[in-house]
C-alpha cells in the first residue's frame, strides 16, 4: 500500500515544476529550521513569548526522542533503499524512515502556532507549510506514507502535551503558586 501511494504520486503529479519545487519545500523543514525561526520570532514579542518557548522546548525534546529513540528502535529503511531504481532529487538522508521528523516537527509547530495570539493568516500559513513539507517527503521518495502519518500524529500529540504543560505553568504563575 505504501509503495502504491508513492508510485501514484509520481505517476499523477510528477513533473519538472514539482521536481524543482519539492526540494526547496523540504529544505525549509531541514533540522526544523523554519520552525526554529518561527519560535524565535514568537519569543520577540511579550504576548507570544510563552508560545515561542513552548514551541522551541517541545520541538527540541520531541526531536531528541524521535531521532535517537523511535527511529533507531523501529529501524525502518527509507523507500529509496527498498526501491533503488528511484532517482532521488535530494541528498539521501542517512537516518531511518519512521517516523518522518520533518512532518513531526512541522505538525508540532503548526499546532503550537495555532494557539498563539497572532493573526489568523500566520496560523493558516503554518498549516499550509506543514502540509507542504509533509507532502514533499512523499514526493521526494524519502518517506513512506505511514512514516508521514505517524510523524503528523506524534507531532500534534507532542504539541498538545507541550501546550498543556505550558498552560499549567502559566496558570500556576498567574494564581501566585510557586514551584
Amino acid at each position: 500500500m505504501d509503495f502504491a501511494i508513492l508510485y501514484g504520486i509520481q505517476n499523477v503529479l510528477g513533473c519538472p515544476f514539482l521536481d524543482a519545487l519539492m526540494p526547496i519545500v523540504t529544505a525549509c523543514g531541514d533540522h526544523g529550521l523554519i520552525w526554529i525561526i518561527a519560535g524565535i520570532l514568537l519569543l520577540i514579542f511579550p504576548k507570544t513569548r510563552r508560545w515561542g518557548i513552548t514551541l522551541l522546548v517541545t520541538l527540541a525534546v520531541t526531536w531528541a526522542i524521535c531521532e535517537f529513540g523511535i527511529k533507531n528502535l523501529v529501524a525502518r529503511p527509507r523507500p529509496f533503499i527498498a526501491d533503488p531504481s528511484f532517482v532521488l532529487l535530494i541528498a539521501a538522508p542517512a537516518s531511518f524512515s519512521f517516523p518522518s521528523g520533518h512532518t513531526l516537527s512541522s505538525f508540532l509547530a503548526a499546532t503550537v502556532i495555532t494557539r498563539a495570539p497572532i493573526a489568523r493568516g500566520w496560523k493558516i500559513a503554518a498549516w499550509v507549510m506543514a502540509v507542504a513539507i509533509a507532502f514533499s517527503r512523499l514526493y521526494l521518495f524519502v518517506h513512506f506514507p505511514t512514516d508521514v502519518l505517524a510523524g503528523a500524529i506524534i507531532g500534534v500529540l507532542a504539541a498538545l502535551i507541550g501546550i498543556a504543560i505550558s498552560n499549567r505553568i502559566a496558570s500556576g504563575k498567574s494564581s501566585g503558586i510557586s514551584s
